[in-house]
């Protein structure tokens, strides 16, 4: 069957675009070509900075005929009805429609629709023109005198299309100024010749020894192969970057790796610094020696085979490289020279939010939280508020000016060099932690003050501006704060009420339902242990998972069912009669043994469970509870609920109510599913 191949070929696209681009192209086109009636078989889409690219095959060479009958109005509707029918079908007159008879609802219309099929050329031809106009880059631009949008200037448009055996046609249309054809282009530097491309395996045989790799995840895996290579011949490792790793092969078309180095004098800057200064400047990686320190190295990325093996292009890195290790030198060694508390007061100048104050004053509020937050998490009081004082102090630094991404740790350096005791320093850079859900969390009691007293600041003060994340919109990471508090909790084990407004805390409870379903909970299972006014995220925790393993055991399963039929019975007699039991046994009115073991196991894990529950042993309850499944299964085989007696249905039912209570102690059985 033919294949499509389409390449959009342009000036550089931003490496942060490619990606997203490539899947956005094959998207829109194969979804389009569904929509016509064309289905295809394969198809997978390309990037390099300078093209997208698209091969779908298996595609017809026709869509096919398509028959719809379409039921229209009752004969006699409103006029206003009918057209709207016509409307919808295609029908230039109603006697296009035939009638046809309901003997329930009279006559009506229906249209019986055809529509032939159509040649795929033909359908592409318009098909591919409406997706480039609609084309979603998060930015575009305009050139010359067209009007056509594009993330950079398109020079050419390849589309061709057909069998393998035959010679593949143009698919024809035009988008501004550029029509389609069966020109490409090489490497800029290396093979900038036109070429002529047929169908997708002679195109990308023809990149190739055009100096032009198509596949962004070859690219990828070339770079980190050759890198690590390399590396290993110096007696180094590779620190690994992904996120590094996806932009350089988004800035090359034929990767070629070197490595240089610099001056190991500069490694007395902490490492961090040094990474983060090679890596936004350069675009290069960082290596470590054979015990695990960095070495004075970088890999370079570059996007050519250079005459002299590329000795002109380390230099030239390694120039720009000592120039700007040098600034952070600078900006080092001046940030040492100041005390990190005499930054705060700078911080009256750095507006936090417009309704929330300065950051100033944000330092002033998180100072006041820690403080109150300590002794709850064994913190002491006074070094938790030095903490939550100098924090933020680092913003107002040079160094952190110059790379945002190391606040916190430039606090913990300087905090450290100026003679402040370790968990303060520590609190300072950990404070802003988890920054992920592979993030660590602190543990420290100081840093765990004070982290706790930031992310809680922030969720209540934009609570109490109304500014709460909506959709997929969460502008200020408010979800994220949540979740940290949240593993800040359960991963110290921490018994911590949440104080904070009913809805808040009910944003605490979706966040937490997301993080134990994450983690591999049942959704019942939580829903079972958690109330609106549920404030303790561990206790929570600790309830869901005690509850699983009780319902993962056969005395478990066999429980529930007796506790659903006790309550179905509770409910439909309640309904009945209009009143609510309330547990009150009359041991006077137990007749039946099975009813008196029953009831006299109750009272036993009632109060074995309570005593249980106020140690937060939830495993414990939960085990105790297991206890009652051989009396509860003897009650129903043995007792008739609705006894003839009143008096004995009554106690009979109050002893269900007395079973459903306690059950009720850790957790609504009647959330669980199945």
């Amino acid at each position: 069957m033919p294949e499509l191949l389409l390449e959009l070929f342009s000036e550089e696209i931003p490496a942060r675009f490619q990606r997203r681009a490539a899947e956005d192209l094959k998207k829109a086109v194969t979804n389009a070509m569904v929509d016509a009636g064309l289905l295809y078989e394969g198809a997978r889409a390309y990037a390099t900075p300078r093209r997208l690219a698209l091969s779908v095959t298996g595609v017809p060479g026709r869509s096919p005929d398509t028959h719809e009958e379409k039921k229209g109005p009752k004969v006699g509707a409103p006029q206003q009805a009918i057209d709207g029918f016509m409307r919808s079908a295609g029908l230039t007159s109603i006697d296009e429609a035939k009638v046809e008879s309901d003997p329930k609802k009279g006559d009506f219309y229906v249209a019986h629709i055809h529509r032939p099929g159509a040649e795929a050329l033909d359908l592409l031809s318009g098909i591919l023109p409406k997706v480039l106009a609609e084309f979603p880059w998060a930015k575009s631009m305009r050139w010359g005198s067209g009007s056509f949008n594009w993330v950079r200037p398109l020079r050419a448009i390849t589309a061709t299309f057909g069998n393998d055996n035959d010679e593949p046609v143009v698919v024809p249309f035009a988008t501004s100024e550029i029509a389609a054809g069966q020109t490409t282009y090489g490497h800029r530097f290396l093979a900038p010749d036109a070429i002529r491309v047929k169908r997708f395996d002679d195109y990308v045989t023809a990149l190739e020894r055009a100096k032009v790799v198509l596949d962004l995840d070859r690219r990828k895996d070339m770079i980190r192969s050759d890198a690590e290579h390399l590396a290993f011949a110096q007696g180094l490792t590779l620190i690994g970057d992904e996120g590094l790793l996806e932009e350089v092969a988004g800035l090359v078309e034929w990767p070629v790796v070197m490595m240089g180095s610099f001056d190991p004098d500069f490694l007395k800057l902490p490492e961090e610094v040094i990474i983060a200064t090679i890596r936004a400047n350069q675009k290069c990686f960082c290596l470590r020696d054979s015990s695990g320190k960095l070495a004075p190295n970088f890999i370079i990325t570059a996007n050519t085979e250079a005459a002299d093996g590329g000795a002109a292009i380390i230099a030239g890195n390694e120039r720009v490289i000592r120039a700007r290790l040098s600034d952070a030198v600078f900006f080092y060694q001046g940030d040492l020279a100041t005390p990190l508390e005499h930054g705060v007061p700078k911080l009256e100048d750095t507006v936090f939010h417009a309704k929330l104050g300065t950051q100033f004053q944000r330092v002033e509020r998180l100072v006041k939280l820690a403080g109150e937050i300590a002794p709850l998490v064994g913190a002491d009081v006074e070094r938790a508020k030095r903490a939550a004082m100098l924090a933020k102090a680092d913003l107002v630094t040079g160094m952190v000016g110059e790379f945002p991404e190391l606040q916190g740790l430039m606090g913990r350096y300087y905090a450290t060099a100026q003679g402040e005791p370790a968990d303060i320093a520590n609190a300072v850079e950990q404070h802003y932690k988890p920054l992920g859900p592979t993030d660590r969390v602190p543990t420290e009691p100081v840093a765990i003050a004070v982290a706790l007293a930031d992310k809680l600041d922030l969720l209540t003060g934009f609570w109490s501006i109304d500014e709460k994340p909506t959709g997929s919109r969460d502008p200020f990471a408010l979800r994220r704060a949540a979740l940290g508090v949240i593993r800040i909790i359960t991963e110290n084990g921490l018994r911590f009420p949440l104080e904070v407004d009913p809805d808040l805390l009910a944003f605490f409870h979706d966040r937490l339902k997301v993080s134990l379903r994450d983690a591999g909970a049942r959704h019942d299972l939580v829903d079972a242990v958690l109330s609106s006014d549920s404030n303790d995220i561990l206790q929570i925790t600790q309830r869901a998972e005690a509850l699983s393993t009780l319902l993962s055991s056969p005395d478990g399963q066999n429980l529930l069912a007796g506790y659903r039929r006790a309550a179905n019975i509770l409910a439909a007699e309640e309904k009945k009669d209009g009143t609510s039991y309330r547990g009150e046994v009359d041991q006077s009115l137990l007749g039946l043994a099975e009813e008196k073991s029953l009831t006299f196991a109750v009272d036993a894990v009632h109060a074995a469970v309570t005593s249980h529950v106020d140690r937060d042993d939830y495993k414990g309850a939960m085990t105790e509870l297991a206890t009652l499944r051989a009396p509860v299964d003897a009650f129903f085989e043995a007792v008739l609920v609705n006894d003839a007696d009143p008096a004995v249905r009554a106690n009979r039912l109050n002893l269900l109510a007395r079973l459903r209570d306690t059950m009720h102690l850790v957790a609504d059985f009647s959330k669980v599913a199945g």
